[in-house]
């Protein structure tokens, strides 16, 4: 179970990883690639003992297994998990599979059964006909019919040969159709041929394209729900899936942060055994499987106890066939014994795959796996491709619903954590600091907890499940003994956390969150033990049920996850700790305040008494931190005072209108900021909320402001909610908003075409824009003269293909991995009836060239009203825009000769430093002392790091996560060598003096890793806090603290903090914001933090900046393991 333990460190507001076994606050989320790697070795530990209790599985004890798969597993078992899932060489029999040559078209692979089910097998009646043979090396073409043969030339030259699937082709030999679903591997082409249920092509295609109706009807049906409520939406998904499909169980599985499941919705048979409620391992869909949910999203199992077929393939390959992308792929062993255990002869698992919010990643690595669609059938079950495609299509549209809901929880949620510290640091400001503990809303109120308390000048004031006075006091020392330099700490174990009284506390008490407001005051959250929240809603377990655990069941796995969470709570959520954390900021700065007096008590009440004169004082520390929140939303935030004037506006509404913040204040809403159609709404919204009356979820129209964007408009969808004072009388309103223009109307240059379709399609006027049509099977039926010349496709070469897929996808490839889901809504909606008006398109014509456009969709109808497909032309973009894209290919053309200077500079560098290398190795042969043989290290160092630097010029191995680290035993030493002689000669211009607070033992520590990116990383945050430190007379600290960490007897790891430290302001705001926010980049030097970030996340480490009163400084962890010598430098 992938649960682990959860202490995290606090840190800057800014995004962060998180790793387990730290001891502060964490605000982000944990390395996933950590998680991914850990899990990996737990699914290939279980997988070992499977494969060896024999080919039944019956001696498989499924709930020791899970228990025991913390030990360390083999390098080769885990390539053999890996091979056997994605190399296994077997197929399902429902169809057959063929590999073939790219270039050649020979056939380089077969399954066992091809033979016989293309009918080449011999036939008791001799044929005069010499039948086609199937062997390695026959050319593939020759075992179908002619059209089969071009069709499938057709499908080999196309540059997304998935988009054409299914390609429809019929046997030589014996005339059966088959459904042929190619994809490409590194070997070649893989051809699924699933055997069709019709003779006839026009019909299968109408089957496709009826089947993909019924998911748009789903969709529709999703896209009517009301918002803000996400059991709803997946409930509505799993019924209609079971609609669309047939089975007799269909269910929703979310995965969690810590990797283990549940099932969060369930449509079934009546008489079946529910499973909602359901919570299993994480190893109950292992890590590879998830790899390959996001490469081949839906997944077919026609029966679990069907013999498997083997692939038969070429001698010459090096390997066997990659079968990842296969419709066909024989299911694991495990997974079937599994399936069979509970009753499920078949099944369908489709990905539900969304945005990932970090907004480091782009591309496919931006695709996260949410959860999955499973759908269970008691007996044998086997439906046609284009019904598991368009289930495919019914995900896609389900994720981008899902995005949405999920970003309108996060900004309820931020909305009320918005309220709740308003209201906390209220109570905060007209009574003593124990008010937020006995009054309402309390500290429990911020965060889903058990308990909390609050411990302050050795005084306990404890709400709800909470350690005695005895045990809280017992923690506090042991919290001050053990963790006295950081900020606090949460973990959902605190026997893992080390906590040495934890069995003491029993269930009541697992998990903790402690926030330090002062050195010796304490902030806590409890929470119990996670099997007292998760209640399971299926079925109970009857006592004479033979199911003992050992079994793999979803019972025994629910009982697993349960083993695996005994004495462990529900684990810190990250916008829980970003809420704590944010409090813990506001409340240091009141306790500081108060304790300036030799009773805190009385100051406080003094301050009250003297808050009509003296209120600002003690409201500037909350003020700085509402702002920071409000500035920091991905959200655009704005408010106003009772008079409808802005006093609150956020860098992303900034962004938005072009209107700054300066500009922005004082300025009404209603009559300034929006656009007159929306003033009435305004308005309205303004009396309401200042009445107390909050409305959700009401469409405003802004006004830009920026030249370039030439008084475009902003749609956003804003709450409005009343802002209150400390005596809680309403004092203006506040707007959360989301920004919805992307799905509005941009321009507004074009009217509605009405009047005799064909007449406008074939006019020659130069004023008729570009005009396609389609049937009701959305195949291309009209492609006018202004069509052909924005996409450099013929309408002749167009006409009779398939819109979606065929000819955007294929001739005209688009743009993102939604675009063609979203152009496949937009077109099914027209035809049913659902008209859309200028959608957002955008593509690249047949020679590569993008094009941006409006798309208008409208129902095609006959003479009698009948509809008979959809209508569509493309408004391109306007000439402000086409400026606009000409400045941003100028951009482009500047950063491309960028680019080529810093390639010159990368690789006439390489001269000079061959000839530093050979210097050296001449200086290496002459009589050194041991300091001229230290320095030659060092430079040897130094000129190592620069050669990695250059060939980092590529920067996108960084940001996606792909960098391959070099990794060897090193010395601690020779590292912190080498990083300090790169500062030293800034430190002597500045006339800055160097600290070190370094055991003596950490120079001869022995470690293994990538010295030269840990070296790189090092230095670059030492030498920021050199350029920043106050100048002359300041100074700069670095400190070194190694601590040992024992995972197994055979696995030591040390954990190293580095603490680089200055007095003063620190670093500019500016630097800040690039070292965390990656998506734009100011300084160069920020560009450099942000790239060391990132390695640093790569090499198992984090990074936090700590601003203070006095001074400021990096805290920066890194875990390393020890090679067996190094264990007796650290004790």
């Amino acid at each position: 179970m992938a649960s682990g333990n959860r202490a995290t460190q606090s840190q800057n507001h800014h995004h962060q990883a998180q790793s387990s076994g730290t001891s502060n606050l964490r605000v982000y989320h944990t390395d996933s690639m950590s998680k991914a790697i850990a899990q990996y070795t737990m699914d290939a530990r279980l997988h070992a003992v499977f494969e060896q209790s024999g080919e039944s599985g019956k001696s498989f004890d499924y709930s020791q297994s899970v228990r025991t798969t913390t030990q360390s597993v083999p390098e080769q078992q885990i390539t053999a998990f890996l091979s056997k899932i994605q190399r296994g060489g077997h197929i399902q029999p429902f169809g057959c599979m063929l590999a073939v040559d790219e270039a050649t078209f020979r056939v380089i692979a077969f399954s066992e059964n091809a033979r016989e089910m293309l009918g080449l097998t011999p036939q008791s009646v001799p044929s005069l006909e010499k039948p086609e043979i199937l062997l390695v090396g026959t050319d593939v073409r020759s075992l179908f019919t002619p059209s089969g043969g071009v069709l499938l030339e057709k499908a080999f030259g196309a540059r997304e040969i998935t988009l054409l699937n299914p390609v429809w082709i019929h046997s030589k030999h014996s005339g059966r159709p088959f459904y042929a679903i190619l994809h490409r591997i590194d070997v070649g082409i893989v051809i699924d041929l699933e055997p069709a249920r019709t003779e006839d092509p026009a019909l299968s295609i109408a089957g496709a394209v009826q089947s993909q109706k019924l998911a748009v009807r789903a969709i529709s049906h999703l896209q009517s729900l009301p918002g803000g409520d996400i059991n709803l939406l997946c409930e509505t998904v799993v019924e209609n899936v079971r609609e669309l499909t047939g089975y007799d169980r269909v269910m929703v599985y979310k995965f969690h942060e810590d990797e283990h499941g549940e099932v969060v919705a369930e449509s079934k048979r009546p008489d079946l055994e529910p499973y909602i409620g359901l919570h299993y391992p994480a190893t109950d869909i292992p890590q590879a499987s998830r790899f390959l949910f996001k490469q081949n999203r839906v997944r077919m199992i026609a029966d679990c106890h069907a013999s498997s077929i083997r692939v038969i393939q070429d001698e010459e390959l090096m390997q066997p066939l990659c079968l990842v992308g296969s419709t066909l792929r024989a299911p694991h062993g495990c997974h079937a014994h599994y399936m069979a255990n509970m009753g499920s002869i078949a099944s369908l698992a489709m990905a539900v795959i969304i945005n990932g919010n970090d907004e480091e990643s782009s591309g496919r690595n931006s695709m996260r796996l949410w959860g999955l669609v499973v759908c269970h059938h008691t007996s044998a079950r086997c439906i046609p491709f284009p019904l598991r495609y368009a289930c495919e299509f019914l995900m896609q549209a389900f994720g981008l619903q899902l995005i949405m809901e999920l970003q309108l929880a996060s900004q309820l949620s931020e909305k009320h954590v918005l309220r709740t510290q308003t209201l906390l640091c209220d109570m905060l400001l007209r009574d003593s600091p124990t008010g937020i503990i006995t009054q309402s809303p309390s500290i429990m109120d911020l965060v889903k907890c058990d308990g909390a308390a609050l411990y302050y000048q050795g005084k306990y004031y404890p709400i709800g499940v909470t350690p005695t006075e005895v045990q809280i006091k017992d923690i506090a020392e042991w919290l001050l003994a053990n963790h006295r330099d950081s900020t606090g700490l949460s973990t959902d174990s605190l026997a893992d956390a080390g906590y040495p009284g934890a069995a003491s506390l029993g269930d009541a008490v697992c998990g903790m969150a402690v926030a330090f407001i002062t050195s010796r005051d304490f902030l806590f959250w409890f929470r119990s033990h996670t099997a007292k929240e998760i209640k399971w809603g299926g079925a109970k377990h009857h006592p004479e049920d033979k199911d003992d655990g050992q079994k793999m069941h979803p019972r025994s796995s629910f009982k697993a996850f349960l083993e695996v969470v005994k004495s462990r709570s529900l684990p810190w959520e990250n916008a829980e700790m970003d809420a704590i954390h944010s409090l813990q900021l506001i409340l240091r700065d009141s306790f500081r305040d108060a304790t300036d007096g030799s009773n805190s008590k009385a100051v406080v009440h003094a301050q009250l008494g003297e808050l009509e004169l003296q209120g600002m004082d003690e409201l500037s520390s909350v003020a700085r931190e509402m702002v920071r929140l409000i500035e920091t939303a991905t959200a655009p935030i704005f408010a106003v005072d009772v008079d409808g004037c802005i006093n609150g506006w956020n860098a992303k509404v900034a962004e938005l209108t072009g209107l700054s913040v300066e500009e922005a204040m004082g300025k009404s809403l209603v009559h300034d900021l929006v656009y007159k159609e929306s003033e009435e709404t305004v308005d309205r919204l303004l009396s309401h909320a200042l009445r107390g009356e909050e409305d959700k979820n009401v469409e405003i129209k802004l006004r830009t402001f920026d030249s370039q964007q030439h008084k475009k408009a902003v749609f956003v969808v804003v709450n409005a909610c009343s802002s209150r004072d400390y005596t809680n009388n309403i004092v203006g309103v506040c707007f959360v908003g989301q920004d919805v223009t992307g799905q509005k109307v941009v321009m507004d240059k074009f009217i509605h075409i009405q009047g005799d379709y064909k007449a406008i399609v074939h006019s020659p006027n130069p004023l008729i824009p570009p005009i396609f049509a389609s049937d009701e099977n959305t195949v291309c039926s009209e492609w006018n003269t202004a069509m052909e010349k924005l996409t450099g496709c013929s309408r002749g070469d167009i006409i009779g293909k398939m819109l979606a897929g065929e000819i955007f996808g294929g001739s005209c490839r688009l743009k993102g991995p939604d675009a063609l889901t979203k152009f496949m809504i937009v077109l099914h909606n027209a035809i049913g009836g659902q008209d859309t008006d200028k959608f957002p398109f955008s593509f690249f014509d047949r020679n590569g060239k993008y094009v941006q456009a409006l798309l208008t969709a409208n129902k095609r109808v006959n003479m009698e009203g009948q509809i008979i497909g959809a209508f569509c032309f493309l408004q391109i973009a306007s000439p402000e825009l086409q400026q606009a894209l000409k400045i941003q290919r100028q951009q482009e053309k500047k950063c491309f000769s960028r680019m080529k200077e810093l390639a010159y500079i990368c690789q006439e560098i390489k001269n000079p430093l061959s000839g530093i290398r050979f210097t050296n190795s001449l200086l290496e042969a002459t009589d050194l002392t041991e300091d001229q043989k230290q320095f030659l290290e060092t430079s040897a160092a130094c000129e190592k790091q620069i050669l990695k630097i250059i060939r980092d010029v590529d920067l996108e191995s960084i940001e996606d996560g792909s960098l391959e680290l070099e990794k060897a035993d090193f010395l601690l030493g020779s590292v912190i060598n080498a990083v300090v002689s790169q500062v030293m000669i800034l430190l002597r211009e500045r006339d800055l003096q160097l600290i070190r607070d370094i055991p003596e033992e950490v120079k001869t520590l022995a470690v293994y890793g990538d010295q030269v990116r840990i070296q790189q990383v090092l230095a670059d945050f030492l030498l920021n806090m050199v350029r920043n430190a106050p100048s002359p007379d300041g100074w700069v600290e670095i400190q070194v603290r190694p601590r040992l960490k024992q995972i197994s007897e055979e696995v030591n790891f040390m954990h190293i903090e580095f603490r680089m430290v200055c007095p003063g302001e620190g670093l500019p705001s500016d630097l800040i914001q690039d070292m965390f926010h990656s998506s734009r980049w100011i300084t160069q030097e920020g560009l450099g933090l942000s790239m060391c970030r990132k390695i640093l996340k790569l090499i198992n480490g984090e990074v936090q900046y700590i601003r203070e009163s006095e001074r400021c400084y990096f805290l920066i962890s890194i875990e390393l393991p020890i090679p067996g010598r190094g264990l007796k430098s650290i004790d």
